[in-house]
């Protein structure tokens, strides 16, 4: 099957955007794929800020998009707009980055005035970046995550079962999206 990068823009360790990409990695996982996950927030800060291009972590993080045949990109919307911790990282990515790759954006927060961040906001930059196809991304309401002491999550029934259909929808379509070259 194929390797997914699972990337959480967000900078707390206890994000229910960190755990909703956790809960739906389990379903790649379950569908045969190989989820690799991407913490943004475990990037030093002084390689993201500095834009040290030669720093391991960020090496490494370049070598994961360049690996990966699809790419899930969850991250809590902000002044109605993605985290800034993923825009770092994005923005120290080759121009390129994700050309062939299908790309599934997801976002949370805590009122539906954010729910067009995706289109507006992320998906531009996504698609600036060569991806290959960026299916149907989603929005959800931070009240339809219930966050428990173990670490796990509990979607509402509405939000989860649109998220499976998104979920597999994206897991379909990683494979059948031709290698673009990348310009320049």
């Amino acid at each position: 099957m194929a390797t997914v990068l699972s990337v959480s823009g967000s900078p707390s360790p206890t994000s229910r955007t960190s755990r909703l990409l956790s809960h739906l990695d389990a379903r790649l996982t379950a569908q045969g794929h190989e989820v690799v996950p991407l913490d943004v927030r475990t990037i030093p800060a002084e390689a993201l800020l500095g834009a040290d291009f030669r720093h391991p972590a960020i090496v490494r993080a370049t070598e994961l998009f360049a690996r990966a045949d699809g790419i899930v990109v969850g991250t809590p919307v902000y002044k109605a707009a993605y985290s800034g911790a993923l825009k770092a990282l994005l923005d120290l990515l080759p121009q390129y980055a994700l050309a062939g790759k299908t790309v599934l954006p997801l976002a949370t927060g805590g009122t539906t005035a954010h729910v067009l961040a995706i289109d507006y906001a992320l998906r531009p930059v996504l698609s600036s970046m060569g991806a290959g196809h960026i299916v149907q991304g989603w929005f959800t309401l931070d009240t339809d995550l219930t966050a428990h002491e173990d670490g796990s999550l509990t979607v509402a029934p509405g939000a989860s079962e649109a998220l499976t259909q998104v979920l597999d929808q994206f897991a379909a379509a990683i494979g059948r999206t031709p290698l673009l070259a990348a310009a320049g």
